[in-house]
């Protein structure tokens, strides 16, 4: 095993970690906007997801498969779903009928995604921690 490859685990979850920190800012704003009926685009603010895709090495392993380097955010996308409308004729975005198209943000399901991106991350900083001590433990065995 060469000795870049020793390495390699502490990277994946530094990729990890970065992917959701990036997820966790997204779902923050999604929450920042959950009441937001206008925005840069015109009308009201869309949910926002982020997407993970693999990071794959040179096919180097057994069956000439490629190695797992990680993950990366490869974009934003937003929510296609409906915006709900709300009866509200005092707003001051509602139409001629008083309805008003609000975000397609559900609390909700933001705090459950942030608690499971936020779980993620913690999961990949533990795997650095221990990934930290083995190598510590490893050159303690060495120098004596």
């Amino acid at each position: 095993m060469p000795f870049r490859d020793l390495f390699t685990a502490s990277g994946i979850s530094g990729s990890g970690m970065s992917a959701e920190r990036l997820r966790m800012e997204v779902i923050a704003n999604n929450i920042a906007n959950a009441n937001s009926t206008r925005s840069a685009n015109g009308g009201p603010y869309r949910r926002q997801d982020v997407v993970f895709a693999e990071v794959l090495g040179k096919a180097t392993g057994p069956g000439n498969l490629p190695g797992l380097l990680g993950v990366e955010a490869v974009e934003r996308i937003e929510d296609p779903s409906d915006l709900p409308i709300i009866h509200s004729p005092g707003h001051p975005d509602a139409d001629a009928n008083g309805n008003v198209r609000m975000p397609n943000v559900s609390l909700p399901t933001e705090m459950v995604n942030l608690l499971t991106a936020a779980r993620a991350y913690e999961a990949n900083l533990k795997a650095a921690q221990t990934f930290r001590q083995m190598n510590e433990q490893a050159l303690t065995l060495l120098r004596s």
